[in-house]
């Protein structure tokens, strides 16, 4: 492509609205432009990017023999209402009528209209397992679009759902599209780790995992183990319970005045203890009924955790009105015998000597042992973990890192296929229902998510697998006629042997077209300068800064190699 033709303008200027260094480069590379909040174009350098990743998607989907589909977009909203899922999702969907005034939706995901498609086609236990994916666009009306593609109100992303006799079939299939995303991670080019993780509004009673590109732009926290393979998404990740504590010398309680102290740093402050020591309590409304937990003071809840332990669909922090109405007590007073029901984190146990809000009022009890001064009743793990925990797995610590989650896999089971009646007569002629996976990678999402982990302060570093294109002829002189057929020469050499070009062919000076060539970050780069008359080039790897000076024969050799070692 010469670039003096390609529809192309790159910004100087890091554009205002832009937060995450991905979504800069984007805009000032060219590889799209915002029509609306949460919505972008793909221009020509995009769109390349987005084709190449979406064909190793597909490769490897083929490879572990999933099949194509396309599937609507539109979507009734009764399969949705059926599901139950209408509810969970909420406002996240875009909804319309159309002009028979049947409700509809854009479509979020497919798992309803591949299940409703599946329950009409499959009926005997001769067709499965299947595997059945597509690449389509997603809509989701996010209420705080961010970050350019990466939280989106329009997307791309691969679904693929796989439908089993039974339990072993979809553990194979699992492992099949768990280890087909790894090998569409590793072609692309980028670090990536596999967690496990909170299956979230898609459901599911099986396991699952999420796919995260290491970038401290990530919106989500991993907990990765120092000493083995353990890793999990925040919202899953558990460490080992904390050990009881000996409470034999603890002295019996006693009551002191804390007025004011309504938060953990006032009572650590006034009273002079860790906030270890500190026994506190959360009050909630989940699915509208008042619920508490009761954890340390220097944990947090897990609310991923907690809403699965109690299996309701709604919980947030109830307000200072509603804690003072139930417990009659205002919040940063409220004791474990609050008169609700009251979930304790399992490490509630580890406390000793501990400090807990008194029936006094502005007062706190000091000397308190859980178990021996109140009741420890419903007990789960409710807490998110903590750099330093130890690894459930083998004992090691626990480490945070930021991810981008790029895929997720899931076990989904019955979920859907018992609301959709999708079942098969088994050999014997008796009817099952069909077990189900998922599975969901955003390929619009992995190009911002390869750019943060693979850029430097001039612009983007493309791995080759999915750059736009493989090499950039950059010409310092083009009104010199040695230069110019020395260029042409190479563009016309690489072509043929299947790489990829760019020509700068503009009448630019160069210090603009290196700085155009950095930022676009093509992995290679020819400039063809004062040398070229004696055939000589100088080749620059855009990864590594290195420069070698080859004469034409040696540049086209090497660079073929690069692009394609097999040729």
């Amino acid at each position: 492509m010469r670039q003096s033709r390609l529809f192309l303008t790159t910004l100087r200027e890091v554009p205002a609205d832009a937060e995450v260094i991905s979504h800069q480069l984007m805009l000032r590379a060219g590889l799209m432009r915002q029509l609306t909040s949460g919505v972008y174009e793909l221009l020509p350098l995009g769109w390349r990017v987005l084709y190449k990743i979406e064909q190793i998607v597909r490769e490897e989907m083929d490879r572990a023999g999933a099949q194509e589909v396309l599937l609507p977009t539109i979507q009734p909203l009764e399969l949705w209402e059926r599901s139950g899922r209408s509810e969970d999702y909420g406002p996240l969907m875009f909804r319309l009528t159309d002009r028979h005034e049947r409700a509809m939706v854009l479509g979020p995901t497919h798992e309803e209209v591949i299940t409703s498609l599946v329950q009409q086609e499959i009926h005997s236990y001769r067709q499965l397992p299947v595997i059945l994916y597509q690449i389509q666009t997603k809509f989701r009306d996010e209420p705080r679009p961010r970050a350019g593609l990466l939280r989106g109100r329009e997307f791309r992303m691969k679904d693929a759902y796989s439908f089993d006799l039974d339990e072993a079939g979809l553990d194979r299939s699992y492992r099949a599209m768990f280890e087909a995303y790894c090998r569409i991670f590793d072609r692309i080019g980028v670090r990536y780790r596999a967690v496990d993780a909170d299956p979230g509004a898609i459901g599911g009673e099986g396991g699952t995992h999420e796919f995260m590109v290491l970038s401290d732009a990530g919106e989500d926290t991993i907990a990765g183990c120092t000493s083995c393979d353990y890793a999990a998404n925040i919202e899953k990740a558990a460490g080992q319970a904390l050990p009881r504590a000996d409470a034999t010398a603890t002295p019996a309680p006693q009551t002191v005045p804390t007025p004011g102290t309504r938060t953990i740093e006032d009572l650590v402050r006034v009273l002079n203890v860790d906030a270890g020591q500190i026994i506190k309590v959360v009050v909630y409304v989940a699915d509208g009924q008042p619920v508490a937990a009761c954890l340390r003071g220097d944990h947090e809840v897990n609310e991923v955790k907690l809403k699965n332990h109690l299996g309701v669909r709604t919980l947030e922090l109830a307000t200072p009105e509603q804690v003072l109405q139930w417990t009659g007590k205002p919040v940063g007073f409220v004791g474990p015998q609050c008169g609700l029901r009251v979930v304790f984190d399992r490490d509630i146990w580890s406390v000793t000597d501990g400090v807990v809000a008194s029936d006094t009022p502005d007062a706190h009890d000091i000397h308190v042992v859980p178990g021996r001064d109140f009741p420890v009743g419903e007990t789960a793990d409710i807490r998110n973990v903590r750099e330093g925990d130890a690894c459930p797995k083998c004992g090691g610590s626990l480490r945070f890192y930021r991810g981008i989650e790029v895929g997720h896999v899931f076990k989904l089971g019955t979920k859907y296929s018992k609301v959709f009646g999708a079942v098969y007569q088994d050999e014997n002629g008796q009817e099952r229902t069909i077990i189900m996976g998922c599975y969901g990678l955003g390929t619009t999402r992995v190009i911002q998510a390869v750019i943060e982990q693979c850029h430097d302060a001039d612009g983007i570093i493309w791995p080759m697998a999915i750059a736009p294109y493989h090499v950039h002829i950059v010409p310092v002189n083009t009104a010199d006629p040695a230069q110019q057929q020395t260029a042409e020469a190479l563009y016309e050499q690489l072509r043929s042997r299947g790489v990829e070009v760019l020509l700068d062919d503009r009448d630019e000076r160069p210090g603009v077209k290196f700085k155009d060539a950095d930022l676009i970050g093509l992995p290679l780069r020819i400039t063809v300068g004062r040398k070229a008359g004696d055939g000589v080039v100088e080749l620059k790897e855009r990864a590594t800064g290195q420069v070698s000076e080859l004469t034409l024969e040696q540049a086209v050799a090497q660079i073929v190699e690069r692009v394609n070692p097999s040729r």
